[in-house]
């Protein structure tokens, strides 16, 4: 009989079992991980600890199970799942045929731009009509994107050289009014704190721009899409209605016929043009220039671009020379930034160094499970007991901040 099989008829005692929920268990790779599934969904008493070993298991055998047809559903539903999703196994995931169409259509609609970006590229998950259903639904969808899917998932053909001159005008150059349309990039000008870069500054856009190459050149023109919605970022006074045209107040009563209809006359601007805000500036960029923006800009630019839905151009704001901390401890606490971006923020000594930003990352419940479980055990007592408390966060943080606050109260009792 295997080891799965005596677990799950509870033949083992107290003490395998607890071997087995930190997966210290003699038996192959796979056996091990469906252990550990089982107890994460089935055990009251080790679940939490397996959920926890589990979140921090070897990558490469997780992702061999991840792709393998041959693993069990339970453990396919338990990884495909938003709550124990880890990023690097959705690729091997969203190609194996075991996978269920329902559980890919469920992550879909819950997806995130990152997620969605990885969902785009698989060939398998474009081939099912519940995802593509539930794609088409996504807030992070591009207008690229949402056209690819409406073509079958099928890439639309590029146009030719030759029809090139008689291409239609994009869309968006097409429905904006004339005057909506920005001035050029030369006639715009920059923000006061942006005028003049730093030679600091140059070269960190130089070495970004060489060590990201090929992301940026995959991208292409990707536009600026806010992951989460700008307006909920900025609020609502950010966009003022002004008004273009003003009606005429209707002529005196006359002896014709009938009285002409009130004339729409153009209304004339009070004073110099308005300079255009930074959403306005952002939305005309391509993707290297809003990596420029990212590490030149000011501290309002920065908190637009870093939750830009095109990843390399929201961790360039972390490389930028005048990020202050108040900044980083602000984003380390967003739930609407990629999750790429809250797992490079502990991979930068200076970041860590800042406790406001360790803890804001452990009470962040979009920071990913395995990077907040690392980083508890820099927590203090009270930030704990907090934690334990906190409603937002998984139930495995919970737990286990609650484990670390009990042991740490206890430590200090005895002294």
């Amino acid at each position: 009989m295997r080891m799965i099989d005596q677990i799950r008829a509870s033949k083992l005692p107290s003490n395998m079992m607890q071997f087995a929920a930190r997966g210290a268990l003699q038996v192959p790779p796979a056996e091990n991980i469906e252990i550990l599934v089982h107890l994460a969904v089935h055990n009251k008493v080790f679940g939490e600890l397996a959920r926890m070993t589990l979140a921090g298991w070897d990558e490469k055998a997780s992702v061999t199970a991840a792709g393998d047809p041959q693993t069990s559903r339970e453990v396919l539903d338990y990884f495909v799942s938003l709550d124990n999703l880890r990023p690097r196994l959705l690729p091997a995931l969203l190609e194996n045929p075991s996978v269920a169409e329902a559980q890919l259509a469920k992550l879909a609609r819950g997806a995130m731009r990152d997620i969605v970006d990885v969902i785009m590229k698989s060939k398998r998950a474009l081939s099912l009509p519940g995802v593509v259903s539930a794609l088409k639904s996504s807030p992070y969808l591009t207008k690229e994107e949402a056209e690819h899917l409406r073509n079958g998932g099928r890439p639309t053909e590029p146009a030719s050289p030759q029809s090139h001159a008689s291409a239609p005008a994009p869309v968006e150059a097409v429905e904006k009014p004339a005057a909506e349309v920005l001035p050029a990039p030369q006639a715009v000008e920059a923000s006061d704190e942006s005028v003049a870069s730093t030679p600091q500054e140059e070269e960190a856009v130089s070495t970004y721009m060489k060590e990201h190459e090929a992301a940026i050149a995959a991208e292409g023109e990707k536009p600026f899409q806010a992951t989460g919605g700008v307006v909920d970022l900025l609020g609502a006074n950010y966009f003022p209605v002004v008004d273009s045209v003003e009606i005429a107040e209707p002529a005196a009563p006359a002896d014709s016929a009938a009285a002409e209809k009130p004339k729409l006359v153009p209304k004339k601007p009070d004073g110099p043009p308005k300079r255009e805000n930074a959403l306005q500036k952002i939305n005309r960029l391509d993707v290297k220039g809003r990596i420029q923006l990212a590490l030149k800009g000011n501290k309002e630019e920065r908190s637009l671009l870093i939750r830009d839905g095109t990843k390399v151009v929201a961790l360039a704001v972390l490389e930028a020379p005048k990020l202050s901390d108040g900044e980083v401890e602000k984003f380390a606490s967003q739930k609407n930034v990629l999750e790429a971006v809250l797992r490079q923020i502990p991979l930068k000594r200076r970041f860590m160094k800042n406790y406001i930003v360790v803890r804001n990352l452990v009470a962040n419940p979009r920071t990913p499970l395995d990077l907040g479980l690392g980083l508890m055990k820099n927590l203090l007592i009270q930030d704990l007991k907090n934690i334990s408390s906190n409603k937002e966060v998984s139930e495995t943080i919970r737990k286990l901040a609650l484990k670390m606050y009990k042991q740490k109260l206890d430590e200090a009792n005895k002294k």
